[in-house]
């Protein structure tokens, strides 16, 4: 963990003032769950070490580790996280960085960082680590997946450099409106409601299309909306054991009749909308909390990185009361 800090009087103020700020307690309620011992534990063996040639040394794996979660936290660019660091000292409390004797990580320092995550695929090693820790400690079952998608926004606006927009989003239809971007698809465990795959495509791509890469095998039932309807006559489903709950389509629903039958069929459609209700919490926790409604970056590749990242530390967010530390 980062040494205690010299504080200066702001800082000094802030720590113990009488009221915590809401930023302040959710970056202390993310110290106390993170794992960060098994986070740097992946990316230790790819972070730079410092030249015999002399030069500037690195900064501490630690605290770029620290300042990349911020940035995810807070939806913030490279050049606005290390204006944040500058004039926050919540930020920079967290970071470890003291303001005095300390250099604070430029803007090319934190994007070189953020490449070498996505170089190595750091984002969904992490997943993978925060889903075994819980599956450890029984919070994550493997009895059952959600699945679901949701649509992430793209700027359609030619006015860039290239004068074109990103040719790996598309265009799509959903009710009567039109959407440009990428798709995120996603398999949630259907006990706890955590994220396990991520799967991130252009919008216009099919949902049962990526259905066989957010299943794990060992699930006895598999819930999905109406838009995996047929997913048993697929493919990689023949052979699959697990039941599937669809829901059925909401222009059927509405015209069930009034009978003792259609009764019983609604309340079965109410029972599988109970449970596929979870699958909406970790995108509320992205959009809403995070801050992620449109895409970051070009190509679907860096976004599905940043996607991943942002649901496993929205899975620990979701158990930090059950779990205050995971590591």
């Amino acid at each position: 963990m980062a040494a205690p800090l010299q504080l200066g009087f702001t800082d000094y103020e802030q720590t113990y003032a009488k009221k915590k700020t809401r930023r302040q307690r959710f970056l202390d309620e993310m110290e106390a769950t993170v794992p960060w011992d098994p986070f740097l534990a992946l990316i230790s063996p790819v972070y730079h070490r410092p030249s015999a040639k002399g030069g500037r040394p690195p900064f501490p794996l630690e605290v770029m580790l620290r300042i990349h979660l911020l940035q995810q936290w807070f939806t913030l660019s490279d050049p606005l996280m290390e204006e944040m660091l500058i004039d926050t000292p919540c930020f920079r409390r967290f970071a470890g960085i003291d303001m005095v004797e300390d250099r604070i990580p430029d803007e090319t320092t934190i994007l070189n960082f953020r490449h070498l995550l996505e170089e190595n695929r750091i984002a969904e090693q992490i997943l993978e680590t925060v889903n075994q820790s819980l599956r450890e400690k029984g919070v994550m079952l493997k009895e059952g997946t959600i699945l679901d998608a949701t649509i992430i926004n793209a700027p359609s606006s030619t006015k860039n450099k290239t004068g074109e927009r990103d040719p790996e989003m598309h265009s799509v239809a959903k009710g009567n409106q039109w959407f440009f971007g990428m798709r995120c698809h996603i398999g949630v465990d259907a006990a706890s409601g955590l994220v396990h795959s991520v799967v991130s495509t252009a919008a216009n791509v099919h949902e049962l299309n990526t259905a066989p890469d957010r299943v794990h095998g060992e699930e006895r039932v598999i819930y999905g909306d109406s838009g995996h309807i047929g997913i048993e006559k697929r493919e990689a489903f023949k052979d699959c054991e697990a039941e599937m709950r669809i829901a059925m389509k909401p222009g059927q629903r509405r015209v069930l009749p009034d009978t003792p039958e259609g009764r019983l069929l609604d309340l079965m459609e109410a029972a599988k909308a109970h449970v596929r209700a979870k699958v909406e919490h970790p995108f509320r926790i992205i959009k809403c909390q995070f801050g992620f409604r449109k895409v970051f970056y070009r190509s679907i590749r860096k976004n599905n990185l940043k996607l991943t990242m942002l649901f496993a530390l929205a899975n620990l967010w979701m158990v930090r009361e059950r779990c205050p530390s995971t590591a």
